[in-house]
């Protein structure tokens, strides 16, 4: 994305989703133009570190923490860069322009399923961390950001909501297809995954687990700082990382905030009893051949 005064400029209409390869994208800030240099011409590089999620999984959350630790600790990078430009999306126009300007070691972001991601990577000793969340809380997370970002189609009910996503018909297609497709990457030395649920419960060990992936030593001080400034209340403070520089063009500041609750089982507020049971229904009919067991199961 550019700086966020820029993107004033855009008027806002009816919303319309773009379809690539069967999956649906905002066609605000996404083309397939994009989506096709992506797959097929952008280089990852070896020293490369890319946080990977289905949307509302903690994205902003890991990429606060890779943004910490690089500085070991010191918050003066993620307090004076905006989000997108440390560790720029690579599936949206101006992220991509932004990752090719980026110095390497570069962070990077995607929401990419994995056969959509870079071909390149492969190929490549580029790391990945891919953070997964309980759908249902992935689901109401969802709900709620449809109605504050612009670029999204606002959610009717719950229902029609949760219909839609458990068929995949919502942007950035199918939950199920995006996890499963990742996870066969479990066991590759430059693979890694972490569920919102154990940073939640436990934030410093989380980071020395991704700090030991990385190959990144850090003293107890600066594990400290990192827990500290990626802490739900530092960040919900950060407005480099919460999105109020973005716009009202792009989010309706008025409906609500990027960081809402930072909580999980929120879904228990929101699902009624048989919203629930369809929903896990659902989730063991689509992901009985798993051979990992996540917190939620």
């Amino acid at each position: 994305m550019e700086r966020a005064k820029d993107h004033s400029n855009f008027i806002m209409s009816s919303v319309e989703y773009i379809s690539y390869k069967g999956i649906l994208f905002p066609s605000v800030c996404y083309s397939l133009e994009t989506f096709d240099q992506v797959q097929n011409e952008f280089q990852i590089l070896d020293d490369d570190v890319i946080t990977v999620t289905y949307p509302k999984s903690g994205t902003h959350w890991t990429a606060e923490i890779l943004g910490l630790i690089s500085q070991k600790g010191d918050p003066t990078y993620i307090h004076s860069v905006p989000m997108w430009e440390r560790s720029p999306w690579i599936d949206i126009d101006n992220g991509l322009k932004q990752a090719l300007q980026n110095p390497p070691p570069r962070l990077l972001n995607s929401h990419l399923p994995f056969q959509l991601f870079p071909k390149s990577f492969l190929q490549t000793k580029a790391k990945v961390i891919y953070t997964l969340r309980n759908p249902k809380d992935v689901l109401v997370s969802f709900y709620h950001f449809a109605k504050i970002m612009k670029i999204l189609k606002t959610p009717g009910s719950m229902q029609e909501h949760l219909d839609e996503f458990l068929t995949g018909k919502v942007a950035y297609g199918s939950w199920f297809d995006h996890v499963k497709g990742w996870m066969e990457l479990k066991g590759r030395p430059n693979f890694f995954y972490i569920t919102y649920e154990e940073l939640l419960q436990d934030l410093r060990g989380s980071v020395e687990k991704i700090c030991h992936f990385l190959g990144k030593e850090l003293n107890s001080q600066q594990l400290d700082s990192v827990v500290e400034y990626a802490s739900f209340r530092k960040m919900k403070e950060n407005k480099m990382s919460n999105l109020t520089l973005l716009g009202d063009r792009l989010v309706d500041h008025t409906k609500g905030e990027l960081m809402r609750k930072g909580i999980s089982g929120d879904w228990k507020n929101h699902l009624t009893v048989a919203q629930n049971e369809y929903f896990d229904r659902i989730y063991r009919e689509n992901m009985q051949n798993m051979r990992t067991t996540f917190p939620w199961d």
